[in-house]
Formats: structure tokens, sequence, C-alpha cells
């Protein structure tokens, strides 16, 4: 049969193609139909007749919530404050003792005689079963009771653990089974899961009674703290107000250089007396117990927060919801955050605001790009199978949980930062201002700035930054903005803490997925009360561990770099300047639409580069053979001849791009080396991206190193593995390319350009990590004169960080000084209130929750101590929380149930006279003060003398005379006292509330006491010697004035003390609660500082002022009067304690011992010899001073 010639000719079969059978074969005739049964097997199974149809029904998944479901739950919520008080009747016979067993019979009979009668009833005593410590699973005729005791253990586990519900009741189940005891229905047939579903009722329930426990507790509280705040403010009505100095910082030292003020920076802004919302104070009170707010955004604000979203805390659509049973402490309304979503959508219709932006447009586009989370509409969960796709959180700088938002939406919307954002803003004072670390918080500040989003009052109150870790993702002009380590104000604040809050949650993520909606609400609600109060009272620890860690090993490594540098500092920050003003300029980033269109001439360079390699080698090939034909050569040579007129066309395309039109500064340089300085450009940046991503793989993967965190999963390891793996060669190809395109740059430069030489990338990761160059992009532009040092100087730029991690270090240390003043007030003020509460009648119920309150609260000064403040404040705080709550409570005693057994005691029938105790005072053989003699002839002359012979008209026993000095003073009519001019002191006024304050023995004076008091003892030493000539004495309101007033002001307020003809300067310094002294000696260049309770740390920030202080008034004395020689040298000045040890123990003395202090140092003595038992003679000293005024 002939080929044929074309496929279509061949044949071949239509439709299905062609079928084959197998041939039909003869049937064996000896087989038969007939089935055999074998011996020693069971018949088999009819599967088309079953024996036994009745399989129980499978029960349908139910989503959301019956009419049943809705009734049980309305019981639970109307059951559950019913027993508060058995609950707590309860606790208060078991805290602290050991465990009763549980009675057999549940009886309200106390009586022991009763005859017991047992009677089967469908009723029972619910009420009884919390009485006795059991918790109903039902809220009506429960089948089951679970132990209070165990559902507190198991709550104990859940805040270490998550939940565990089926894990117990399976524990349960097997434990009884194996004990004995199986769980059967009513048919006698065995429970597989007896517990689970009771059981989980129980944790539920028992859990949202203790919920509202916590809650009547906090009412009971914020009543107190309401009457302590009344009475506060009461005392403190007729006192003036006077700016308060900012809180206690870190003590001085000379390691913390204070980073100059520049002649454009504002001068710190005057704080205002306000107060946050309880809320915030309770959850944080290092970050918002304060009482002054106000400073500025540039010197770090008053108040760092950090939010970030995670979308693996997602729910399945599928597990259903629960009818509402929770009403959640940390998520935000779905309403409110919704209300902002429509706001953002509203703003975004509006045409954008015009306005210069901090960072060019081109760096913010770039970091937009580049994160996942500046992207609202990219999907990041399927909706389709989830309906809560993640959780967004809003925490303190100390890692504390604020707010959650429920994040409902595929992508991480902007809506969820910014409600959260506002409902911070809501519980503020208006005068507070926030820094807000995002990971994206670039992008989101100018899309406040552009829309107008927030309102403009919070708006300008409100400063972002990236975190800490995100930011070198981000373009280096947006770090230099942006990035808290680089910025002035931010201290060590990272804004990592959700990455470990969402470490402490990580447990929740699977059980939550298939709980239903509100449950998972309540998990995560509840998990995170758990974490912010354990972190809570860990806040002292924290302190202290950041300033070992952060503050002091971290200074001292960059103390160490500075003295390897060998570059002054005022130098390092001059080039830091520099540094900032040349790379946060325009010209410093290329237009978007050259960068595109460079890309293009980029790639078509690499393609051709690649066809040059492929022509040469296959030229190379064929030059090796012996016989090459003249086509092959003519072909060969045609291709070289394209390649070059390729690479001719693009070299008139990279010329048509106007490179030097865009860059006028290339202008005149060689095209080889323009074209190679800018392709080292864009790969350094592509190099950039890959490195840091792949440092954060390598983090992922050695995340558990040490046991710092929860290590990998072997799948996921692996995965980690592979994915570097893959990326490491194209990152190594990049980094060789870039080190080819240094080489060539350093042959083809020119040093008249100016323009500094490239230095290669290490190729090792490790390396390539810690080398500063990798954040540096490639600099384009001429330097006008000479190249910068923070350019081509490495010793520069290792010392500019090393400056900037000073200041942070610096920064970091006055805020935690802050911090821990705001601990110790708030340690004082929530130990009155509970004092106050245990005080106050009708709060027995929860008497033994008060003292458990008050028990944790006094172990708190032994951790939360620390050199920033010492345990001395926190034990006078103790001291006057007792002390105001017994004021309060108006004498009422304690409330206490403990039982006491009543002990009988007979009285004798009488005392024989060598029996009779007497007083010391009226012993035979002591001498009589004038007052016991008075008291003892009153005695006589008033009581009776009972007969000789008889018996006493009363009781034989003697009464005791205790004559002691009376709490209360008397009260003599009191005016308004005129202090005259003298000279050195302007005229004052003593008002009778201010002679109140010195006639009372317990009370703190306030400043018009102490600035009227030392003209007093001025004039009253000033008539024995000539010393007090030497001192010029200021007021209190002298060093606050200082801070906000210009220097007429401040002349005008200080010209009467002829300070400059003065070499000791008196200067009283109040501090909030607290006075202090400082003596300037001029002639000594000594500071001499006195605290009555030796405090060291609060002395950092008052030095800087007082030597700022100084340093002004001779400034402005010099420039207004010509003939004065006042010549102020901050070298050499020392500062010296005066006390080194506590003198003071109460909490009202202070400002005593400042007038005590000022009396010897005007007499030519630096102490006093005064002591905390003279006080009260001196006080009374200083009243009668004071009424002697006319």
């Amino acid at each position: 049969m002939p080929r044929t010639a074309t496929r279509a000719a061949q044949p071949f079969a239509k439709g299905l193609g062609l079928h084959f059978e197998s041939p039909t074969r003869p049937r064996d005739k000896r087989k038969t139909q007939n089935f055999v049964h074998i011996a020693g097997q069971d018949e088999p199974a009819d599967a088309d007749n079953p024996l036994d149809n009745d399989y129980p029904p499978v029960p349908k998944h139910r989503i959301l919530p019956d009419q049943s479901a809705q009734r049980l739950y309305h019981s639970w919520k109307s059951l559950i404050p019913t027993i508060v008080p058995l609950y707590l009747s309860y606790v208060s016979r078991t805290l602290g003792n050991p465990l009763p067993a549980s009675p057999r019979l549940l009886s309200v009979c106390h009586r022991d005689d009763c005859t017991p009668k047992t009677t089967s009833i469908l009723a029972l005593f619910f009420d009884l079963l919390v009485y006795f410590g059991l918790f109903p699973t039902a809220p009506s005729q429960p089948r089951m009771a679970v132990s209070i005791d165990l559902l507190a253990f198991y709550r104990a586990l859940f805040e270490r653990s998550c939940d565990a519900i089926n894990a117990l009741s399976s524990a349960l189940h097997n434990h009884y089974v194996r004990r004995g005891f199986r769980i059967v229905n009513n048919k006698g047939d065995v429970i597989q899961e007896p517990f689970r579903r009771s059981l989980g009722y129980a944790v539920q329930w028992y859990d949202i009674l203790l919920v509202e426990v916590e809650h009547n507790l906090e009412a009971t509280l914020q009543a107190s703290r309401d009457r302590i705040r009344a009475s506060k403010q009461s005392t403190n009505a007729s006192e003036s107000v006077h700016p308060t100095p900012s809180p206690s910082t870190p003590p001085l030292a000379r390691s913390f250089p204070a980073p100059p003020r520049t002649p454009s920076s504002a001068p710190p802004s005057p704080l205002i007396p306000r107060q946050c919302a309880q809320i915030l104070i309770q959850r944080c009170p290092a970050c918002f117990g304060g009482t002054t707010f106000g400073k500025g955004l540039a010197e770090g604000g008053d108040i760092h927060v950090a939010t970030d979203g995670n979308f693996h805390h997602r729910h399945r659509r599928s597990a259903g919801d629960s009818p509402a049973f929770y009403d959640p402490a940390y998520f935000l309304p779905k309403s409110e955050v919704d209300a902002m979503g429509t706001r953002i959508q509203e703003q975004r219709k509006k045409p954008p605001k015009r306005g210069q932006s901090k960072v060019p447009d081109e760096a913010l586009d770039s970091c937009e790009s580049s994160y996942e989370a500046a992207d609202g509409k990219k999907q990041k969960t399927s909706m389709e199978s989830f309906d809560d796709t993640g959780l967004m959180a809003l925490i303190c700088r100390h890692d504390i949980p604020l707010f959650f938002a429920n994040i409902d939406s595929p992508g991480e919307q902007q809506k969820y930062s910014l409600a959260l954002l506002a409902r911070l803003f809501s519980l503020l004072p208006t005068s507070a201002n926030v820094i807000a670390l995002y990971d994206v918080g670039c992008t989101l500040d100018r899309t406040i700035s552009l829309y107008g989003i927030l309102p403009d009052d919070i708006v300008a109150r409100m400063r972002f930054a990236t975190t800490a870790m995100h930011a070198y993702g981000h373009e280096w002009a947006c770090q230099l903005v942006y990035n808290p380590r680089l910025v002035e104000g931010l201290g060590l604040t990272d804004g990592e803490g959700t990455e470990r809050l969402w470490s402490r949650l990580i447990k929740l993520i699977s059980i939550q997925r298939s709980s239903s909606r509100q449950r998972r609400i309540w998990l995560i609600d509840r998990q995170a009360a758990a974490v912010g109060a354990e972190m809570r009272w860990d806040l002292g620890d924290w302190i202290k561990r950041r300033l070992q860690r952060g503050v002091q090993d971290q200074d001292q490594a960059a103390k160490q770099v500075l003295d390897d540098c060998g570059v002054a500092i005022q130098d390092l920050r001059r080039q830091w300047a520099s540094q900032k003003e040349s790379q946060l300029s325009l010209r410093a980033h290329a237009p978007a639409r050259l960068k595109k269109e460079l890309d293009t001439v980029l790639a078509l360079q690499a393609d051709i580069d690649t066809a040059d390699r492929a022509i040469q080698t296959a030229k190379t090939a064929i030059e090796k053979q012996q016989s090459v034909s003249d086509d092959t050569k003519h072909a060969l040579s045609g291709l070289e001849r394209a390649h070059e007129r390729m690479m001719t066309k693009v070299e008139a395309l990279y010329s048509s791009l106007n490179v030097t039109d865009q860059f006028p500064e290339l202008q005149g340089l060689d095209l080889e080396y323009v074209r190679t300085l800018l392709l080292a450009r864009d790969l350094k940046i592509n190099i950039r991206k890959r490195a840091i991503a792949s440092f954060f793989e390598w983090d992922k993967l050695d995340q558990a190193v040490g046991g710092a965190q929860k290590a990998l999963g072997t799948k996921l390891h692996q995965r980690t593995r592979k994915a570097i793996a893959k990326r490491q060669p194209a990152l190594m190809s990049a980094i060789r390319k870039f080190n080819t395109y240094c080489a060539q740059l350093e042959e083809l430069h020119d040093p008249s350009w100016l323009i500094p030489v490239l230095r290669p990338l290490p190729t090792k990761l490790n390396e390539l990590r810690n080398d500063d160059s990798l954040m540096e992009d490639v600099w384009i532009t001429p330097s006008l004169e000479q190249i910068p040092r923070w350019m081509d100087d490495k010793n520069v730029r290792c010392g500019i960080r090393a400056v900037l991690k000073r200041d942070r270090c610096l920064e970091e240390r006055r805020r935690l000084g802050f911090e821990a003043d705001n601990l110790c007030r708030w340690y004082g003020s929530e130990l009155a209130a509970v004092e106050l509460a245990l005080r106050t009648p009708g709060n027995e119920t929860f008497s033994l929750l008060l003292q458990h309150c008050r028990e944790q609260l006094l172990t708190l000064p032994p951790r939360w101590s620390s050199t920033l403040v010492s345990i001395a404040r926190f034990n006078a705080h103790t001291e006057d929380a007792k002390a105001l709550a017994v004021r309060l409570s108006e004498g009422t005693p304690e409330i206490s149930l403990h039982w006491v057994t009543p002990t009988v005691i007979e009285a004798p029938e009488a005392i024989s006279e060598e029996h009779l105790i007497l007083p010391p005072f009226l012993e035979a053989n002591g001498a009589l003060d004038t007052e016991d003699v008075i008291a003892l002839d009153y005695l006589i002359d008033q009581v009776p003398l009972a007969d000789q012979d008889g018996e006493p008209p009363g009781s034989t026993v003697p009464p005791r005379i205790i004559w002691r000095t009376p709490l209360v003073t008397l009260q003599f009519p009191a005016a308004t006292r005129v202090l005259p001019e003298t000279e050195g002191f302007a005229r004052g006024f003593l008002e009778p509330e201010d002679i109140a304050m010195l006639a009372s023995p317990t009370s703190c004076i306030n400043d018009v006491c102490l600035n009227n008091c030392i003209p007093l003892l001025f004039s009253a030493i000033h008539t024995h010697t000539s010393i007090p000539n030497r001192y010029a004495v200021f007021t209190t309101y002298d060093l606050p004035r200082a801070r906000y007033k210009n220097d007429p002001e401040l002349w005008r307020a200080t010209k009467h003390t002829q300070f400059w003809t003065k070499d000791l300067w008196i200067l009283p310094i109040h501090r909030p609660g607290h006075w202090v002294l400082c003596i300037a000696d001029l002639s000594r260049r000594e500071l001499r500082l006195f605290d009555s309770l030796a405090e060291e740390s609060p002395w950092r920030k008052d030095v800087n002022d007082i030597t700022s202080f100084i340093g002004r008034l001779c400034g402005i004395a010099k420039s207004t009067l010509p003939d004065v020689q006042l010549h102020f040298n901050l070298q050499d000045w020392q500062a010296r304690p005066l006390v080194m040890v506590p003198v003071q123990t109460n909490n009202y003395d202070c400002g005593i011992w400042v007038l005590a202090t000022v009396a010897a140092t005007l007499r030519g003595f630096h102490v006093t010899s005064l002591t905390e038992r003279d006080m009260p003679a001196f006080r009374a000293y200083l009243h009668n001073c004071v009424l002697s005024l006319p």
C-alpha cells in the first residue's frame, strides 16, 4: 500500500473510534447457580435488608441562634446577678482556708438537734448550690453542678494557656471511667460525652459571674475615688494655680550630653493639669496616670501607642453564632468602626488638600506599594469561608492592650486603626499629645493630611511613626521622618509590642475559628484582660529592665563608638542635619516617569547582554571546528553587526531620556559613568528590598533560638528553608553585579566631579545585615563644594548613629522617670480608694475582695521601687492613703468579717492602795511639770473624794491621765496678714486659709506660705548677722516662669532681688506633691541640693533647668546693665546633695524642712540640726511669726 502524502489522507475512525470486544467463550455446563456455604464461616450479611434501621438522626447544624437558645441565655443573664452575694459568701468562708468537704445534705437549717428527713422531690434549692461551692450547669432544674474551685482553677489555667473545654471534659470522663463510674442515660445507655456541653456552660457562665463581681467591685472603688477627688478639689479650691514643673527625671550624669536646642526649635510646651479617663488609668497607670499634659510632639508627646492588624484570628462562617451574653470591655462596637469607614469614603470623594509633604511623594508611593497593610483593597482572607477575618489592636508602649477592633473586611482598611485612635482621643484630655506607631504610618499620615479624615484638633495633637522593625523596609527618606530610632522624642519606643501581643494570643487561633462569633469575642476579650492585668503588675520590673538593658547598656555601647570615631559631637550633629537636608530634597529622588522609562532601558540592556554572551559562546564553539563553511561565517558576522546596531539604538534610546535635563547636575559628566551610576542606583534599591525580605525570613527561622519564642513546625520550617534557598542565588547575583558596577565606577571616577565612590557590598548575609551602607542610596548629585563627610567618612557615619542612639537613651531615661512617678502616684491614689472603701458602710459584701486588693497593692513597693523612685516615696503614699481614708471616713473603723470569741473577765472587788499603778508624772519621785500640776489640781477639785471607810461610789479602777498636745489646735479669729515690701522682697499677703495650713501640724504648706515665710526668716536673722546680705532669694514661681516667659517679663519679676550683686542664690522648687531647695554658689560654681526624702532621680531635670535659669539671668543682667560683670560658664560646675539619707518619714513636712534649711543657710550653715521631732515646734514658730504681722 503506498504511503499517503498528507496526514489528512490517512484513514481514521469517526466519533468515539473503534471498539474491540473479547470473543465470547462457551459456558461450562458443569457450573450451576447454587450457593455453597463454607464451614466455619458466618453467613454473609444482607446489605439490602439490614436487621436494624433505627439509627439516631444526625442533628442539624444551627448557624443562627433559635428561640430556645435565646430563652436559655436570657435565663442565665437573669440568674447571674442574683447569685453574686452567694458566691461572695462562699469566697469569704473559703479564702485562705482549707477547702471543706462538700456536705452530703444541703440544708438551710443550722440547728444540730434537727432530725433529718429525706423526701424525693423534683425541685431543688438552686441557690444552695452556689452557697456550698457548686455552680449549676443550667439556669433552672440543673442535672449537674460543678465545683466552683474547679472552675476557678480552670480560669487560672485559661489565663496561662487557652480554652480547653474538650480536653477537660474528656479527661474527667476517662478519670471517672477508670474509677468505675460510667455515665448512662435513663435507658441505661452509656453517654459518650457526658460533660462537654454542661461543663462548657458552667465555665462560660461562671466567668460571666466573675465579670459581674468585677463590675460591682469597680463601681465600689470608683465611688471611693470620686470622694477622694472631691475632697482634694475642695482642699485645693482656695490655692492659687501655677504652672507645674515636669515630672521627675533621672539623676544628673555626665555620660548623657543633652542635645543642644537649635534656634528654630520652640521652648518646651507648658503642661496643663488634667487627667485621663479612668479606664485608661486602670489599664496602664504608667502611660495614663499623669496629671499634667501638653508636652510637644517634637519632644515626644505625652503618650506613645502602637497599632497593627492580624489576619490569623479568623472565624469560620460555618461555625455560626450564639445569643449575645457578654459585653466586651476591649472591643469597639461595629457601628463605631463602620461610621469611621463611612467618613473615610465621604472625605475621599472631596479633592485632596494642598500642602507640603514631609517626605517626597515618590518615596511614599514606593512605601505604599511595598507593604500589603497599605493596600486596603488587597484580599488577605476569603470572605466566602470567614465572616470575621482578623483583629486590629491598639496598645501602649508597655505592650498592654488598650482596645481591639474586629476586622470583617478582606483587607487591612484604614478605618480600623483610625477608629481605635479616635476612641483613644475621646478618653484623653484635650491637651494630651500622642505619638502613634504603625507599620505604614507614613501612608496613613499622608492620607489624613490630604483628606482631613480626623478632626483638626486631633490631627494637631497626633504624630505618626513607623515601627522599628518595619521601618527598615521603607525608603530612606521615609525613615528620616518616621523611623523611631532617627527622629527626636521617641526614646527607645519600638512599636513592636503588637507582635508580642499576637504571640501571647497565638494559642486562641485554632479554637476561635470553630467557636461561635460571640464566644470568639468573649475568649479574646477575657484573654486580653488577663494579659493586661499581668503586665500592669509587671510595670515596675519592665521599667527596671528597660533602664538596665535598654538605656545603660546601649548608651555605654554608643559611648564607646563615639570614643573610637574621634569626631566632636557638635560636628556629628551638623553632619546629621546636612544629611537629612540633602536626602529629603526632591532632587534626591528620580521622577516616576524617568524611573519607569529607565527600567525599560535597563531591561533591554540586560537582554542585549544575554544575546552578546550567546553570540560569543557560539563564535568560540564554531572557531574550534576545523572546517567552517563560508555561509556560517557570513551568518555569524551578520549577527555581530546586528548586535552592534542594537547597542547603538539602545544608547540612542538612553540619550533620548534626557537624563541631564532631569538631573542638570549630571551635565558634563561622562555618559558611561552616568549610565553605570544610575544602573547601580536602581540595582541597590532592588538589593535592599531583597536583603530585608531575606532578613525577615531568617529571623522567622531563628525565632526559637534560646527559647525566646515559639518554634516553627516542621512543614513551615521546610517551606521557609526552601524559600530562602530559592531566593538567595538571585540576591547574591545582584550583589555581585552591583560590586562590578562599583569597580567600573571607580575606574571611570574623576575626583573633580565631587561624587563619592561607591563601596561594594559584602556577599555574606550576616555581614550584609550589619553593613551600614546597605540602607544608603547611591548618591547621584554632585556636591557643590567638597564631598560631605557623612557621605565619605565611615567614622562620621558611625558617630552619627552613636549620637542618635545616645539621644534616644537620654529621652528614654526621662520618659522612664515620668512613668515611675505616674506609678507611684497611682499606687497612692488606688490604695487610698481601697482603704476608704473598706471603711465605707455598705461595702461589707465586698470587704474580703477589697482586703485582697489591698494586700496585692502592698506587694508593689518592693517591685516598683527603683533608682527613679525610691521605696520611701511608696511608704509615704502608704501612710498618706491610710490617713486620708481615716479622715474621709470620719473615724469609721475598717470593715472586718473575722469573728472573735468573747472573753468574760471578772472585775476585782477592790484594789488596794499599794497596788495602784500611777502614771509616770504622778509618781512620788517624779517631778511634776506645770501642766501636770494644773491637771492634777483640776482633777482633785472636780472629782469628789470617796469616804475612807466606805466603798468607792463607782469603779475601783483608778483613771489613767493622758496629757498630750491636742490634735487640732484652737482656731483664733484670723485675718489677712500683709508682708511689707523690703529690700530684695516684694510685698506679700497671707490669707486665713494659708495661715491655717501653718497652724495645722499635719497640713502641707502651699507656695504662698513658703514664699512669704522666707522673708520673715530673712528679717529675723538679718538683725543678728550680716550674712543674709549675700543671698538673692527667688520665689517658687521664678523657675517655671523661665520656661515660658520672655526676657523682659523675667527681668521684671526678678530684678527686685538684685541677684547680679549676690553670689548665693536661694531657689525653692516645686515638684508634684513635694518641695525641694537649691542653693547656687556662684563663687564656688556649686549647686547645693536639698531634698528631705533624699531622692536622686528627680534632680536630673531640675539641675538642667537650674543651670539654664542661672545662665539666662546672667545674660539678661549683662545686656540690661552694661556695668555688670557677670559671667556664667557651665563648665566645672558641681551639684552636691545636702542629705544622703531621708530625714522625713511623713508626707506633709517637706515645705517645713525647706524653710528650716533656708534658715540654716541664712545663718551661714549648709544643713539644719533640727530633726523630725522638732518640725512641729518650728512650724509653731513660723505660725507665731505670721501672726505677729499686721
